[in-house]
């Protein structure tokens, strides 16, 4: 077993889509002996945004807090602390900070080859 804080983890920026104002910390991935899903937690600051992008596995989102927007191109759902989210694979997606405070949220996703 592995057990950690999240605050153990690196704090990286996130980039990638042109991305603003949000960080990633990878709690649980290959680095320490996932095999099957990789755990990250994602903080988005007030006013930061993931845009439109998509990918190949699934998602799974769990908000631990704050509120935002989740969007894909023909739909948008307000998002808040203890809701979730299931993102199906290929499907365009993104993420902004709607609120006043950080959006944080758990995202698992399966490990592909």
């Amino acid at each position: 077993m592995i057990a950690g804080r999240f605050d153990e983890r690196p704090e990286e920026q996130v980039t990638h889509y042109g991305s603003t104002g949000t960080t990633i910390r990878r709690l649980i991935h290959t680095d320490n002996g996932a095999q099957t899903f990789a755990m990250r937690r994602f903080v988005v600051q007030p006013g930061g945004e993931i845009p439109l992008h998509g990918h190949e596995a699934d998602h799974e989102i769990y908000i631990l807090s704050g509120k935002g927007v989740a969007f894909t191109p023909v739909q948008e759902v307000e998002i808040e602390a203890d809701m979730f989210l299931y993102v199906p694979p290929n499907e365009e997606h993104g993420y902004r900070n709607t609120g006043k405070i950080p959006l944080v949220f758990i995202c698992v996703i399966p490990l592909l080859d």
